[in-house]
């Protein structure tokens, strides 16, 4: 288990942009050591940190760039968020999943499923969901909150029932007492342990599978649809020929048949010349005779 005091305890902020992850770190410090406002461009490009005592316990709070900054492509992001696990040293107790409360969208959707992808299912052990805007629950609570949603739900049991509301427009501390504890019980939960190098150079060994299965199949796709455009030239080419050939047949034909009409003509010409030929022979014969 862990101590206060003797054991730092590593946390890193994830979320998509503009869900308050940097002014949740100030909060938890109690310092603006982080850059936050409102805004809809990630104030954070490169990993932060913050390192020191707050409400008697020693801390590593690490700020993340916003997954789904239109601003960089999606490699540039990954490797931005991953460069954390160097961070938070020999790795983070627990990932914060930063959601802002209120309607829970397709593109946070798409962010949890990206720290997914990138920490690997061994990291829902080591996380927690820790919803900003607290002050929007007015009189409502965080459970009747999640009543009304199945897709947070599904979120939070996935990081094993874990969660935290912030209003980090409040300057009462409790809230960060709080956050500590559950932190500190998901950590005895875990019997001591955090989030390992392995863990992470295992997720990124599915990630590269997963690469190599898509590319694999990309591959096959292309070999199939290949083939299939070859038989259909083959096919094409097998009935043009064919066509070709019917054509020349008919012309052969056509010219054979013109020439036995041609034959059949010249018989019946010759035919007709010798019995002119004959008649006229007849005819000679019988002046002859009757001049005699």
């Amino acid at each position: 288990s862990i101590r206060r005091n003797d054991t730092v305890l590593r946390m890193v902020m994830v979320g998509k942009t503009g869900v308050g992850k940097s002014a949740t770190g100030n909060t938890i410090s109690g310092k603006e050591c982080f850059e936050s406002k409102f805004s809809a461009k990630s104030m954070t490009v490169d990993c932060c940190k913050f390192e020191g005592e707050v409400n008697g316990q020693h801390v590593a709070v690490i700020d993340t760039p916003g997954l789904c900054d239109t601003r960089f492509d999606k490699e540039r992001t990954t490797k931005d968020v991953t460069q954390c696990i160097r961070y938070a040293a020999p790795g983070p107790h627990v990932f914060l999943v930063v959601i802002r409360l209120g309607r829970y969208t397709d593109e946070e959707k798409q962010t949890v499923e990206k720290i997914k992808e990138i920490f690997g299912q061994a990291a829902d052990r080591h996380s927690m969901v820790l919803f900003t805007g607290g002050d929007l629950l007015e009189g409502t609570t965080i459970e009747e909150f999640l009543d009304e949603s199945s897709d947070l739900q599904e979120l939070v049991s996935r990081c094993n029932g874990q969660y935290h509301v912030f209003n980090n427009q409040l300057k009462d501390r409790t809230q960060v007492t709080e956050l500590l504890q559950k932190i500190r019980n998901i950590v005895q939960k875990n019997g001591g342990s955090h989030y390992t190098n392995q863990m992470f150079q295992d997720a990124e060994r599915v990630i590269e599978e997963e690469k190599q299965q898509i590319l694999k199949e990309k591959d096959e796709q292309i070999r199939r649809e290949q083939e299939e455009l070859k038989k259909k030239l083959q096919e094409k080419y097998e009935k043009e020929m064919e066509k070709m050939k019917k054509e020349v047949q008919a012309e052969l034909e056509r010219q054979r048949k013109e020439r036995e009409e041609e034959r059949k003509r010249e018989m019946e010409e010759m035919n007709e010349e010798r019995k002119r030929e004959r008649e006229q022979r007849k005819r000679e014969k019988e002046e002859m005779e009757m001049e005699r």
